[in-house]
């Protein structure tokens, strides 16, 4: 078998006896890492360590790794002002958190004749928002809804590490300052009246 070292330098082709010997000398384990090559390549190491060091190695990897979501918020025709400025509210999170947005429009009985109202909305929604986001599909019928989907202008993965940089700001911020929120407690609090000395007879 050919042998690597435990610091990656080339022992050489040795036979298995050897190889076992010397990972008995070096108190370390001999692993097989190349079963196909010819002949087959082994290696001395901490098998331990090594299965420690690849599982955090694909942890760290499944930490970066962003899924695209898409969120679904769903409106109305003749929406009400302040229901309007909510579901705004909730798409322009959407968008910061790095996520795509299908806004649905649902036509009711006879505003189903009107679908220049739920074309509007759209269009006035993608504007509200283009700061943080750009129109990925334009708005089309599909039965009584119509839909738009938005794309954020920011990846999921860099909203995710501004997301991590604010927490640990923010814990930080806690950590410096611990009796801030107490002091402005005690400072807030009414300061007690002294007690009425009993008059004398």
């Amino acid at each position: 078998m050919r042998l690597v070292g435990p610091s990656g330098e080339q022992v050489g082709i040795v036979p298995l006896a050897k190889a076992l010997e010397l990972a008995q000398e070096y108190d370390l384990d001999l692993v097989e890492v190349a079963a196909n090559a010819r002949p087959p390549v082994c290696k001395l190491m901490d098998y331990g360590k090594f299965k420690y060091e690849s599982a955090m190695k694909a942890r760290e990897a499944r930490k970066n790794q962003a899924h695209t979501v898409i969120k679904e918020m769903k409106l109305r025709p003749k929406i009400d002002p302040h229901d309007y400025d909510t579901k705004k509210g909730h798409v322009v999170r959407f968008l910061k958190q790095g996520d795509k947005v299908k806004i649905t429009i649902m036509f009711r009985g006879r505003e189903q004749s009107r679908p220049e109202l739920g074309y509007r909305l759209l269009q006035r929604l993608a504007e509200d928002v283009q700061d943080l986001g750009f129109v990925e599909s334009n708005p089309k019928q599909d039965g009584r809804n119509m839909i738009m989907v938005l794309g954020p202008h920011k990846k999921k993965t860099e909203a995710m590490a501004e997301a991590r940089q604010a927490q640990e700001a923010r814990k930080a911020e806690a950590k410096a300052n611990p009796g801030k929120s107490q002091n402005a407690a005690e400072n807030e609090a009414p300061a007690e009246e002294p007690a009425e000395e009993p008059a004398e007879a």
